[in-house]
C-alpha cells in the first residue's frame, strides 16, 4: 500500500504539474468548482431553494475564474512572459537563444524530464512531428547533443522566467479579472435558470403633468 502511494506521489506527470504554476492552479480551480458545491448541497442546516441558489453561484464563480484562466492568464502571460524574458529581462542569460518560442522550449523539457537516456534517443529516432516539424529539425545541435546525455541540461532560468510570469498573471487574473467578469455573468445565468428572481424596477412617484 505504502509502496502504491509513494509511486503515485513521485510519478514524473504528477511532479510536473505540482511544479507547473498552471496545473496547480487549474486544478485547485477544478477541484473548488466541485467541492465547494457539494459542500454546500450536503449541508442539511439550509433550505433546499438555498442550497440549489448558493452551490450554482459557487460553481459558476469557479467556472469563470477556470475560464478566465485558461482564455487569458495561459495564452498571454505564458507567450508574453518567454518572450519578454527572452528579449527583455534575459536577454544575455545562457538557455534562451536555443527556443523560439515557449512550445519549442516545453517540449524539449518534456523530453529532458524523462529519465530514460534510451527513451530520449527513440523519441529522437522516431522523427516524432510536433507542432508540424519533426523534432529533430526543432532543435539546433546544441540541445541535440543535450537530449543524448544522461542528465539533459534543462535550462531552469527559462522555466523559471515562465513561471514567474505565470504566477504574476495569475494573481491579476483571480483577484482582479476573474470576480469582474463572474459579477457581471452569474446573475443573468441564475435568473435564466430560474434560480434568482429578476428585481422588480419601483415604480416612479413623479406625477406627470
Amino acid at each position: 500500500m505504502i509502496k502504491a502511494i509513494s509511486n503515485i506521489i513521485t510519478n514524473p506527470a504528477l511532479v510536473n504539474i505540482a511544479q507547473s504554476t498552471n496545473g496547480t492552479v487549474i486544478s485547485k480551480t477544478t477541484v473548488n468548482a466541485i467541492g465547494r458545491p457539494g459542500f454546500i448541497l450536503i449541508d442539511n442546516n439550509i433550505s433546499e431553494d438555498t442550497k440549489k441558489f448558493a452551490a450554482m453561484k459557487e460553481f459558476l464563480y469557479q467556472a469563470c475564474c477556470l475560464a478566465v484562466y485558461m482564455a487569458i492568464i495561459v495564452p498571454i502571460f505564458k507567450k508574453g512572459g518567454f518572450k519578454l524574458a527572452k528579449e527583455k529581462i534575459f536577454k544575455n542569460t545562457e538557455g534562451f537563444q536555443h527556443f523560439n518560442s515557449f512550445k519549442e522550449y516545453i517540449y524539449y523539457r518534456k523530453l529532458a524530464d524523462n529519465p530514460s537516456k534510451q527513451n530520449r534517443l527513440v523519441s529522437l529516432e522516431k522523427n516524432i512531428v510536433h507542432h508540424n516539424c519533426k523534432v529533430k529539425d526543432m532543435y539546433n545541435e546544441h540541445l541535440l547533443k543535450e537530449l543524448c546525455k544522461d542528465k539533459p541540461d534543462k535550462f531552469n532560468t527559462v522555466k523559471g522566467a515562465v513561471e514567474l510570469s505565470n504566477i504574476i498573471g495569475s494573481i491579476i487574473g483571480l483577484a482582479v479579472i476573474a470576480p469582474q467578469v463572474s459579477q457581471k455573468l452569474t446573475h443573468p445565468i441564475l435568473r435564466v435558470l430560474g434560480l434568482e428572481k429578476k428585481e422588480k424596477v419601483q415604480p416612479s412617484n413623479t406625477e406627470t403633468k
